[in-house]
């Protein structure tokens, strides 16, 4: 697989799959783009790539495809729905499955794949839209040895940190699910600790750089404290994806009889944030839900 070698279908080109495309098409490879939203593959065309009217058309001669779609219901659609893509792939094309889902859902929809002669992966991402664009995001990969080598070449340029966690299906998801759990208890630890240092009149930017040099520093607590303290919520990642990604770590946990004190209390924040009209904010609004009087 080279970068002149037939399109890349991408379907859902938001924040993170806009990125990808962004970034392949900068590194060369043709991009068919499909989104329910019209002008976001219109700024991809202008870029280069192809507009596709479906998934399948997204699919038909593509040497990949990447789902980056928001749930397991809507990859449910975009695979096996009303034009959808596995009708159309070619056997032994790879497809990348993106979105955060639960490893039981990620387990079912790489079966199915695999039995219509597509090459699943299991490829949850994270880092953020910035990350995707420059190909510096984290992808978590779980697929045959077959599924990843097909692959290989596409997985480089879409990130610099691949991770091959396992041949099992599922595996990419759970892991995900680990991460996102600890990055949802840290942005609501930051977020508590500067609406604290708020109610007790300091600086927010002194107070969070110091903590930036200090124990309890964390990569998304400054992410998301900045732009906090700038006001800015426009979302590069909504509050409803923490919310949803935080219960699927918290079921997980529950089916594998774990417990912990503080993952139920992270998803309840983002709970309580969505459902007092901060769902479409980005999620450093979560500052702005703990610092209310």
């Amino acid at each position: 697989m080279s970068p002149g070698a037939g399109s890349v279908g991408i379907v859902g080109v938001g924040n993170m799959g806009g990125g990808m495309a962004a970034r392949l098409l900068e590194q060369g490879w043709p991009v068919r783009a499909c989104d329910l939203v019209p002008e976001k593959v219109e700024a991809l065309r202008r870029l280069g790539a192809t507009s596709a009217a479906s998934s399948a058309d997204a699919a038909t001669g593509a040497r990949a495809l990447i789902v980056c779609v928001v749930d397991a219901l809507e990859c449910e659609q975009v695979l096996f729905g009303d034009r959808g893509a596995a009708g159309a792939l070619a056997r032994g094309t790879p497809v990348l499955l993106c979105p955060t889902i639960a490893p039981e859902d990620a387990e079912s929809l790489a079966a199915r794949l695999a039995a219509a002669g597509a090459l699943p992966i299991d490829a949850p991402m994270s880092g953020g839209p910035a990350r995707a664009r420059e190909g510096s995001m984290s992808l978590m990969v779980a697929c045959s040895d077959e599924a990843f080598d097909a692959a290989a070449p596409l997985l480089a340029v879409l990130s610099g940190k691949v991770f091959r966690v396992g041949t099992r299906a599922g595996d990419g998801a759970k892991t995900k699910l680990v991460n996102n759990l600890l990055a949802g208890i840290n942005l609501v630890g930051a977020a508590e600790a500067l609406a604290l240092a708020q109610r007790l009149g300091l600086d927010l930017s002194r107070t969070l750089g110091i903590i930036e040099q200090s124990s309890g520093q964390s990569w998304i607590g400054s992410d998301r404290m900045r732009r906090a303290i700038a006001g800015d919520y426009e979302p590069r990642a909504h509050v409803t994806l923490l919310r949803k990604d935080t219960a699927l770590a918290i079921e997980a946990a529950r089916r594998a009889g774990f417990d912990g004190p503080l993952g139920a209390t992270a998803r309840d924040v983002f709970d309580q944030a969505a459902k007092a009209g901060l769902a479409d904010l980005d999620d450093a609004a979560i500052f702005r839900w703990l610092s209310r009087p």
